[in-house]
């Protein structure tokens, strides 16, 4: 028997699923029938759609990113900085 290969979605395909389930035509099982996945992906992508809805119009997105944005600078900041303790130690002991 061969292992069981793990589907990977693209996120245009989970935003047309999560939008069926959000508009409620039809019932979760349904629309995971029409489309062969199960029904908790469908529930799980309604439940991150409408998660993330919230961000959009509060702005937390955006901060979220510029927060992120920061910490990456600072941690490439550190980076350096310890490459340049690294080559000064290397050079102090000979190698």
């Amino acid at each position: 028997m061969g292992k069981n290969k793990r589907n990977r979605y693209q996120a245009e395909f989970k935003a047309r699923v999560a939008l069926e389930a959000i508009r409620g035509e039809q019932t979760v099982a349904e629309i995971a029938a029409k489309h062969s996945i199960h029904p908790n992906m469908v529930a799980q992508w309604k439940k991150q759609a409408v998660e993330g809805m919230t961000g959009i119009f509060t702005g937390t997105r955006e901060r979220d990113e510029a927060a992120e944005e920061a910490r990456l600078k600072e941690l490439h900041a550190k980076i350096g900085q310890l490459t340049v303790e690294r080559d000064f130690l290397a050079k102090a002991f000979g190698r």
